[in-house]
Parts: C-alpha cells; structure tokens; sequence
C-alpha cells in the first residue's frame, strides 16, 4: 500500500530542490549528536515551526528506523491506527513502512489496529518524513495516528510501544508530533505552554494530560507526547530537555493569536 503526499506544497516544498533547500536552511546541525530515545517536534508549515523542528533534528542521532506519532486532527478512522505495510511518498522519495516493528508493535498492543483512513489526510506524522530523509538516507518507519485517550489507555499503548522495540533489538526513534498553545495571545501561550512543557521536562505525562484540561491547554499532540514518555522511560530514558520554544508570532510579527512551538529531546 502506498501512500501519497497529502500536504507537500502546503505546508512544506513539492518541488525535491526546493525541499532539500529549505531544510538545509532549517536544520541546524550540530557537530556531535546526541543519542536519544525520543522527541517531541512541531507540524505546522515549515516558515512557522520548521527552525524549531530543525535545531532538535540537528542534534540527535537519527538512527535507521523511527516510529512517528500524530494526533488525529480530522478525527477519522480508528483512534490508534497503525498505518499498514507498503510505503510513504514525499517529494524526496518513497519511505517504506517497517514491517517487523509493526508486526511487533501489533503483538505487544493488541488493541491497536491497521488503518490508512485516519492517516489519509493528516499532515502531523507526514511533515516529519522529509526531515528524517534528508538526514538519514534510507529510513524506515513506522506510523501510529492517535486519537484522545485516558490515561490509562494510553499508557498501555506507550508500554506496549516499549516492549515492540525492545523485541526489535535495534535502536527506534520515537517522534511525538505536537504544536503547543492555539489561537492565543503570545504571552498567554507561553505561560500555558510553560506549565505543560515542565510535565513533559519531569517525565509526568498524566501530569501532563491533567495540566492541559485544566488550563484548558490546546496542545494538539498531547496523548503523542503522552505515550512517547512513557515508553521512552521504559525504554530507559531518564532526563528530558527543551531544545528550542517560539510562536508564529516570531515569524509574522503578530503577537495577537499564535500558536506556539516546542522542540524536546528525551534521553
């Protein structure tokens, strides 16, 4: 099965070169990498959070397999669909799914479920692929769309998601897709996104799903977040470390309504 390029020309390049251009500019790459088990980036258009995804995809290790969790904007399909084997198109080329990490990521969390509907139009896991590409020449990945979820569920997930990997034997980045606070002014953003990035940074991801329903926190890729901690703790990682925080604002100039960025690395 394949799937096409759903939002390249909008939030990022069609065209390959002009691609290639624009994440060589975004990508700030750093001369000794950082190994890490996961990350969390920014899905907006690449002129608002591309810098911000770049300085975290700069530092990092990319190893030969990532696993990508996106939240499900057009709340369709199943609520933890796994894209199915075959592969994913963008400007730069084919990425092909990995079918033994889904093959195990199915074993370890049953519930979890085969389906392209709910990846068919989403941009959070797609506007990924490119930066992984362009860093690591012949990737491959798997792909998980992620509905809302107890934290109770999602746990499960995100221990089930450890477990795959562990079986797998092989180094798995995990890259939880998330923008932060939507649609607020600057100020009001940082302070939101503030209280929820110290739950992300103090490997609480109830905290974290707590603290967004009760400042009413509009960060989209919670539950993504959520899971990545933690497997990535089960995983072993212990620290987690803010890269790189800004709004739109920064890129227009228009302080009114934003919506805020977050680069972190989990190791």
């Amino acid at each position: 099965m394949q799937r096409q390029a759903a939002v390249a020309g909008q939030f990022y390049p069609g065209s390959p070169d002009k691609l290639r251009n624009d994440l060589e500019r975004l990508i700030s790459v750093t001369a000794e990498k950082r190994h890490t088990k996961g990350i969390i980036v920014p899905h907006a258009g690449y002129v608002y959070s591309g810098g911000i995804a770049g300085k975290v995809y700069g530092m990092i290790d990319i190893p030969g397999t990532a696993l990508i969790l996106g939240p499900n904007h057009h709340c369709v399909g199943d609520p933890v669909a796994l894209y199915p084997d075959g592969e994913w198109l963008t400007p730069l080329g084919p990425v092909s799914i990995n079918t033994r990490l889904n093959n195990l990521i199915r074993k370890h969390t049953p519930f979890i479920r085969e389906d392209t509907l709910a990846h068919r139009s989403e941009h959070s896991l797609e506007v990924q692929l490119p930066f992984l590409q362009f860093l690591r020449t012949g990737i491959t990945c798997s792909a998980i769309c992620l509905g809302h979820g107890d934290f109770d569920a999602l746990r499960e997930i995100g221990e089930g998601i450890a477990a795959a990997i562990s079986e797998y034997g092989e180094d798995v980045l995990i890259v939880a897709s998330s923008d932060m606070t939507h649609y607020e002014s600057a100020a009001s953003a940082r302070r939101k996104d503030n209280l929820a990035l110290d739950k992300v940074l103090a490997f609480d991801p109830q905290g974290l799903l707590e603290i967004c329903r009760a400042e009413r926190i509009t960060m989209c890729g919670a539950v993504t977040a959520a899971v990545m901690l933690v497997a990535a703790e089960k995983l072993g990682a212990t620290q987690a470390e803010l890269v790189a925080y800004g709004t739109s604002g920064d890129v227009t100039g228009d302080n009114h309504q934003v919506v805020g960025y977050a680069a972190v690395m989990v190791y």
